[in-house]
This record gives structure tokens, sequence and C-alpha cells, in this order.
């Protein structure tokens, strides 16, 4: 797997080369490359890749992380006979060498963060509360740090479940796509 700049990355882009956002459709709505298309790692192995008649894939992520990470899984899910490669540093590379990325700040937070705000939020709400109020709160801020856990132990976030189905995160927005 070859490892592309940002600038080597818009280039075969321009020569047809098929670019591929393995971040979460959230994380892609809100902000992405113009062009690029959203296949969550989720989804890898699971249903074709969007390539079209692209014989080279770039794929990128926010960082790098996460297309370094599952280099293996990436290679094989773009199948034989097609050149894959990866953008280094990802998104934020290419916005540091000033390319253009498109924005949407209609759309929601992506739930990760969102899930980070509202958990944070309420540690502090119930810490300022168990010296406030009562000590009792603390057990809260307990409950939530038993949470997050659990969480991070299984995969299943039952506050990322609950804010999934907020109104502002049910809302269509653009198509994942584009």
């Amino acid at each position: 797997m070859d490892m592309l700049d940002a600038r080597a990355t818009l280039a075969l882009v321009q020569a047809g080369a098929c670019l591929i956002d393995i971040r979460d459709h959230d994380e892609h709505r809100r902000e992405r490359i113009p062009g690029a298309v959203s296949h969550p790692l989720a989804r890898l192995g699971t249903t074709p890749l969007p390539r079209g008649e692209a014989t080279v894939v770039v794929f990128h992520c926010r960082s790098g992380m996460r297309t370094g990470a599952h280099a293996a899984r990436l290679v094989a899910a773009a199948g034989a006979h097609v050149r894959v490669c990866t953008l280094e540093g990802g998104l934020d590379a290419w916005k540091q060498a000033g390319l253009p990325v498109l924005r949407d700040r209609t759309q929601p937070l992506e739930l990760n963060r969102q899930v980070q705000i509202a958990a944070g939020s309420l540690v502090l709400l119930a810490t300022a509360l168990g010296f406030g109020v009562s000590p009792w709160f603390h057990l809260l801020a307990g409950g939530i740090g038993a949470g997050l856990t659990f969480a991070g132990i299984s995969g299943l976030c039952g506050l990322a479940r609950l804010l999934a189905r907020m109104p502002w995160n049910r809302r269509s927005g653009l198509p994942v796509s584009n």
C-alpha cells in the first residue's frame, strides 16, 4: 500500500482514482474532501466499495490513524488488480496543504464528540452537585464513569444510542456519496 501526501492524492484523484472516506457518515457529512465517497470502516467487507471502474483507490480518514491501523482490511476490500493508497495524515493533512474542503456546519457534531460533551457535562454537574447539595450526587459521576468503561470494553454505548435518536441527529442531511 502506498502512502501519499495531499498533493499526490489530488493528482491521482484528478487522474481518475477513487477517493474513499472511511470515517463514519456523520463525520463525512460535516466536513469532507470534494469528490470523496463515504464508505465507513464498519461497512468494510460487508458492502462492495463504490469504486466504479477506478483501478486506483485512495483511502482516507481524519488523521491517518484509522487507515494505518486497518491497512490490511483496506487492501483486502479493494480487491485484486487495484492499486491501494492512503492519504498520509488524512483530512487534517489535506487541509494543512491548503486544498479545498466542503464543510456543512448545519450538520450536527459527530456522535462521538456529542457523547464526550454530554458525559463530561454530566460528570461536572454531578461533581458540583455532590459538593454543593449532597454527596450522593457523586454516585451519578461514578455511574457515568462505569457506563463509559462498559462502552469502551463492549463497544455498546447507551448514551450514543440515545443521542442518535435526538431530533438534531435525525435530519436527513446531505447525500453521503457526495
